[in-house]
C-alpha cells in the first residue's frame, strides 16, 4: 500500500476517527475487569455505527482482553517524580550518551537526511530512541490492542484512549498494525514508542519503501519522531535546551519535566561531539 493511499485513507476516515466522543459515552467505563467485556460489546456497536468496518472490528478484537499489567503501569509511573540525577541514573543516561554517539557516527547519512527534511538534529532523536527502547532493543511485550482497549475502558483517561483506540483501528484497517502486535504497556508502538494517534498524524516513510514500519525500520521511526517534533513547533537551527525555542517541542513528547530535561541534556552531549 502506498503512503499516498495511507494518508488519503486517514483523511477520508477523519469523520470516523474524530466522531467518537458523543457516541462513546454510551459505553460505560470501569475501574476493574468486571465490566470490560460488556464495554467491548458496546464499543464495537458504536464503532460500527460510526462507520468502522465490522470485519476490522472482528479482527481487531479477536484476542483483546483486560490487561492488568497495563493498569499497573498506568498507576505506577514513579520514575517521573525523581530528581534529574536519579532519573538519569535509573534510565542509564551515561550509557545512552555513549551508545548514542556511536549510533550517530554509524548512521550519519540517515541523520543528515532527517535533519535536512525536518530541521531536527540527531541528538534529541537519539536521546528519545535510547530512552524509549534502548535503540530498538526492547519495544515491549504487551498485546497492543488489549492495552489501548483497557485504557479506553478505564475511567481515568477514557476519552483520551478511546481516541487512541479509534486510531489503532484505522491502522489495522490500512494494514499498518497487526491485530496480534505487541508493544509497550500503554499501547505505544515501535522503536520510539508512538501511540496510535501519533502514528496516524506523524508517521513518516524514512527509508523510502512506501510504508511506515515503526518497529522494523529505524529510518521510519526516527523520521516519524522528527516529524512529531516539527509538528509541535520545532524550528530548524534553534536551540533545544531549557529556555530555548525548541524545548517546548520536546515538552510535547512527554509531560514530565525530568524527562524533557533528560532528552535535552542527552541530546546536547551527543550533538556536541
Amino acid at each position: 500500500m502506498s503512503m499516498t493511499k495511507f494518508f488519503v485513507g486517514v483523511v477520508a476516515a477523519a469523520s470516523v476517527l474524530y466522531a467518537f466522543p458523543a457516541a462513546a459515552k454510551a459505553a460505560q467505563c470501569g475501574n476493574n475487569s468486571a465490566g470490560f467485556q460488556a464495554w467491548v460489546a458496546d464499543f464495537k456497536q458504536e464503532a460500527a455505527a460510526s462507520g468502522v468496518s465490522p470485519s476490522v472490528l472482528n479482527r481487531a478484537f479477536a484476542n483483546v482482553s483486560y490487561n492488568k499489567s497495563t493498569i499497573a503501569a498506568d498507576r505506577g509511573q514513579k520514575s517521573f517524580k525523581l530528581s534529574f540525577d536519579a532519573f538519569m541514573k535509573k534510565r542509564g543516561g551515561a550509557t545512552i550518551i555513549s551508545r548514542g554517539r556511536s549510533m550517530k557516527r554509524a548512521n550519519q547519512g540517515l541523520f543528515a537526511s532527517i535533519e535536512g527534511r525536518y530541521g531536527v538534529p540527531a541528538g534529541p532523536l537519539i536521546a528519545i530512541w535510547g530512552m524509549e527502547t534502548g535503540f530498538g532493543s526492547y519495544m515491549g511485550n504487551q498485546h497492543t490492542l488489549s492495552a489501548v482497549s483497557t485504557l479506553a475502558y478505564d475511567c481515568r483517561r477514557s476519552d483520551y484512549f478511546t481516541d487512541q483506540l479509534y486510531a489503532a483501528l484505522q491502522l489495522v484497517s490500512e494494514g499498518y498494525l497487526n491485530p496480534q502486535a505487541r508493544g509497550a504497556a500503554h499501547g505505544e508502538i515501535g522503536q520510539t514508542q508512538f501511540l496510535p494517534r501519533n502514528v496516524v498524524r506523524f508517521g513518516a516513510d524514512g527509508d523510502g519503501n512506501g510504508r511506515i514500519d515503526m518497529v522494523g525500520s529505524r529510518a521510519d521511526a526516527l523520521a516519524s519522531t522528527a516529524n512529531f517534533l516539527r509538528g509541535h513547533g520545532w524550528q530548524a537551527g534553534a536551540g533545544y535546551q531549557p529556555g530555548e525555542a525548541n524545548f517546548a517541542a520536546i515538552a510535547g513528547w512527554n509531560a514530565a519535566t525530568v524527562y524533557q530535561q533528560a532528552i535535552a541534556y542527552i541530546g546536547q552531549q551527543i550533538d556536541g561531539q
